[in-house]
């Protein structure tokens, strides 16, 4: 599984405003559901905030991978997003929140879901390669950042 598989150029948002998890979390949901329409925002919003209340997604380091499953959705769909400030996501670390990447998945997609997650993660591994994504504020430069570093992997 690639990133490119579950992300493409219109799924980036390079300047999040939301000032809060509910509202970072409906941003990005905003964004999948204008390209999927099969996807009900209340809904996504809604399963996404029951996932953080049994945890934060936010893994440190100014990651967070938000991420939930749908009956609406029949392939794992992603959003990234930037907030260049950062925001309280109740991160594992204390530390602000600045890369989102929403994760959206078949309700019966376990090890897809599984396997997506832990490419996303490691996607983020590299501390210079989070640094040029919170440096750009271009969707498309955004895009092709990414692209490359999952090519590496």
């Amino acid at each position: 599984m690639k990133i490119t598989d579950i992300l493409s150029p219109e799924m980036v948002v390079p300047d999040l405003r939301g000032n809060n998890k509910p509202a970072v979390i409906r941003e990005l949901g905003t964004r999948l559901v204008s390209k999927h329409s099969e996807v009900d925002l209340e809904e996504l919003v809604a399963v996404l905030l029951e996932r953080e209340r049994l945890g934060s997604t936010a893994i440190g380091d100014g990651i967070a991978i938000p991420h939930g499953k749908l009956r609406a959705v029949d392939r794992i769909l992603g959003v990234f997003g930037r907030h260049a400030p950062g925001v309280d996501f109740e991160s594992l670390d204390g530390k602000p929140t600045h890369l989102f990447f929403l994760l959206v998945a078949p309700e019966d997609s376990t090890s897809l879901h599984l396997k997506a997650l832990a490419r996303v993660s490691r996607l983020f591994k590299d501390a210079a390669f989070r640094d040029r994504l919170i440096a750009t504020s271009d969707p498309v430069e955004t895009y092709r950042l990414i692209k490359e570093e999952d090519a590496k992997y």
